[in-house]
Parts: C-alpha cells; sequence; structure tokens
C-alpha cells in the first residue's frame, strides 16, 4: 500500500500541500515583478506616476498599509498629548495665544516621550503650533516660544 497515492487520503494531502505551495510561489513571483526592488521587477505601462494617486503608496489592504494607518493614529495622539500639556501649562502671550519655551516644554516632556522635536515639528506642519527657525535644538533654542495656534 502506497501513502502517496492520488487515491489515498495521505495521497489527497500531500496533493492539496503541493497546490498550496504553487500558489504561494506563483503570488511571489507575482509579486516580485511589481518589486522595484527586486531583480524580477518588470516595468509596466501601469505603473504608477509620480504625483499621481497611490504614488508612494502601499498596496491597499496590506500589513503595510495597516502598520502607516497605526502609526499615524499614534502619531497623532501623541501630538494631542503635548498640545494638551501646552495648554494646560502655558500661559497667554502678547498674541492671546497659549505658549511655552522650547526649554520648559523639553524638560517637563522628555520624561514622556524623546520625540518631543519630532512631535513638534509635525504639529507645526498641520498648523497646530508655530515657533521660529526650522529646527530646535536642546539648550541653544530653550529661549524659543511655542504657541499654540487657535
Amino acid at each position: 500500500h502506497n501513502k502517496d497515492m492520488p487515491g489515498t487520503v495521505e495521497g489527497r494531502g500531500i496533493a492539496t500541500l503541493r497546490q498550496k505551495w504553487q500558489k504561494w510561489a506563483g503570488d511571489y513571483r507575482e509579486y516580485q515583478r511589481s518589486n522595484p526592488f527586486s531583480g524580477s521587477h518588470v516595468a509596466s505601462s501601469l505603473e504608477q506616476c509620480k504625483g499621481g494617486e497611490g504614488y508612494g503608496r502601499p498596496k491597499s489592504g496590506s500589513k503595510t498599509e495597516q502598520r502607516g494607518k497605526d502609526a499615524h493614529r499614534l502619531v497623532g495622539s501623541e501630538i494631542e498629548e503635548l498640545l494638551y500639556i501646552i495648554k494646560r501649562n502655558g500661559e497667554r502671550g502678547p498674541d492671546g495665544n497659549i505658549c511655552v519655551t522650547f526649554g520648559w516644554l523639553f524638560d517637563a516632556y522628555v520624561t514622556i516621550s524623546n520625540k518631543v522635536v519630532g512631535l513638534l515639528l509635525r504639529a507645526r506642519k498641520h498648523g497646530l503650533i508655530r515657533f521660529d527657525g526650522e529646527m530646535l535644538w536642546q539648550g541653544r533654542d530653550a529661549h524659543v516660544l511655542i504657541t499654540l495656534v487657535e
């Protein structure tokens, strides 16, 4: 009695396993053809053009897309927390908006997160705060005012 014969239970199991493997291998080959970093990449006229919808975005429904969405939510909540700390501890400036110095904020916030500068840059990009200069450096920019935009 041969276990690998197609008519036996074991034979059908092996055939199913073989089909699954072949499907996986075919899917992987197809993925590699669309991956510009693989040696199997085949350029397509359907590829995204720079600036087009979906350009620089992960494949819809992929784990990469989900990780990006999760990270975006996390950063959003961290920015909300940062803004709350500024609002709660800041003072009204001459323009009526709440502000704190970068030095104070850095010292207060660094115990919560070491990403304070990145969060400030992101919040400014979204128009939630304003401050002078391109970048903030601990020590050198301790006097720079961080102002909530209300």
